[in-house]
């Protein structure tokens, strides 16, 4: 999303954009800050950039995170905050013609909002006017974004809030990305009625904490209100939600996400482990019990609805019984889609200071990211195999040829979930939604053949 922003306003601006690998007078590296590997990544790609001859920007969340330090890490790139989102045409401008600025000093964005979040929507500030935007370019639309697609196909991220309130002992993010605010909800439906004339049929909304949206508009209910409204969006097929924290997933979110017609019961739930104990730790909520009964509650509204997850192990403390708890939850739970990481120090946060006592070695760490990955792929391929006979709306992304299709199913989020292969014996595009039944399942993916009922 902040890339598509970028580019818009690059646009706006008067920049040409290029394809990846051709000639360009800047490259714009847009970073991740959140974890070690995507760090690491980020910096390779600038030092590529660096030697491909072009001037380089360093924006997003390594540069927001770093700022001077990144800078002097990296005196080939220009470190731009987030703060030169609105003027990014003129920060290039001052690139291109060699004019350095001075790199920003890192600071904890949440102090730039007030602590009360029904307070938040009145300090924001007015987002700039675009005129005479290009053609593709989407019109200003409330924090913080103007959009340019950077890719086809017929699904897209709709941001609706940006920003986090938790503070989870072993996450970074807030202090970097700030407070959290929503997106009004009219300027959601305009997104996606944009996005939806240009070919966009599924919608992906997305933000660091999707079941706190309206909590600084005064209304803490209003996912349950605007979800049927973006479903009702001509041309748009599927709305799916993603990153729901499970202490704040209300019956009445159930009841929308698993009867809403055209929104996917599709529950991306931020369990990140199992054990109480170690959950206390990263300061959430729950415990095995507690997401099993959350789990059920869904399903017996929805007993197809997909349920996908991401665990932390390794976490400083992290006993043999909080592995046990994990490994019973996983067994139990018959999940979709199954994430595992492994815990690493992030600068800033609480759990970086916990006693060096309690932290594991990097091998151990590896072990159970090892023995965990191996066990949340029996999980998936066993859920994969128990659709077999089921009936799906699958989605269609890709042509493969004789007769052959890729696609999704409701319960398939794109990207990091598994997909469907559909026999058809007839024409389609994708952005068909065709009704199919499974017939087999490889892995997390599945295959399954038209049906007509």
């Amino acid at each position: 999303m902040d890339s598509e922003e970028l580019a818009a306003r690059l646009a706006a601006g008067g920049w040409t954009l290029r394809d990846e690998g051709g000639d360009a007078d800047v490259v714009v590296v847009n970073t991740c800050g959140f974890i070690q590997a995507a760090k690491q990544e980020s910096i390779d790609e600038l030092l590529a950039a660096a030697d491909s001859g072009a001037k380089v920007a360093a924006v997003g969340c390594l540069a927001e995170r770093y700022g001077t330090e990144l800078a002097a890490e990296l005196p080939e790139a220009q470190v731009l905050s987030f703060d030169d989102y609105a003027d990014i045409a003129q920060r290039l401008d001052d690139v291109l013609a060699g004019r350095s600025r001075p790199a920003h000093v890192a600071r904890d964005r949440r102090t730039l909002l007030p602590v009360s979040p029904v307070s938040r929507q009145r300090s924001r500030g007015a987002t700039p006017d675009l005129t005479d935007l290009p053609d593709g370019v989407a019109p200003a639309s409330g924090p913080p974004v103007v959009r340019k697609r950077l890719a086809g196909g017929v699904t897209a991220p709709l941001k609706i809030a940006s920003g986090c309130d938790r503070r989870c002992s072993f996450c970074a993010i807030p202090s970097f990305r700030g407070a959290f605010v929503s997106r009004r909800p009219h300027e959601l439906l305009a997104e996606a009625e944009w996005l939806a004339a240009r070919g966009v049929r599924e919608l992906l909304l997305v933000s660091e904490n999707s079941t706190s949206y309206g909590k600084d508009l005064g209304d803490l209910r209003l996912l349950e209100t605007v979800l049927p409204e973006l479903a009702k969006t001509d041309r748009i097929d599927w709305v799916r939600v993603s990153y729901l924290q499970p202490a704040e997933v209300r019956p009445g979110l159930i009841d929308v996400m698993t009867s809403t017609p055209g929104v996917v019961p599709y529950f991306d739930l931020s369990f990140q482990h199992a054990s109480g104990p170690v959950l206390r730790r990263m300061r959430r909520f729950g415990d095995r019990a507690r997401f099993t009964d959350l789990i059920e509650r869904v399903r017996a509204l929805s007993p197809d609805a997909g349920v996908r997850s991401n665990f932390i192990v390794g976490f400083p403390g992290e006993a043999a019984e909080d592995l046990r708890e994990l490994e019973l939850f996983l067994s139990e739970a018959r999940l979709d889609a199954i994430g595992i990481f492994g815990y690493s120090d992030e600068d800033g946060t609480e759990a970086a200071t916990f006693d060096d006592a309690g932290k594991q070695a990097e091998d151990e760490i590896a072990r159970r990211v090892s023995e965990f990955a191996d066990i949340a792929d029996e999980v998936m391929a066993q859920r994969a195999a128990d659709r077999v006979g089921e009936t799906v709306e699958v989605l269609i992304e890709e042509v493969l040829g004789d007769g052959r299709f890729e696609g999704r199913a409701a319960h398939q989020a794109p990207d990091v979930d598994g997909s469907t292969t559909l026999l058809a014996d007839r024409p389609l595009v994708p952005g068909d939604l065709v009704t199919a039944r499974v017939e087999g399942s490889v892995g997390a993916d599945l295959v399954a053949r038209e049906c007509h009922l």
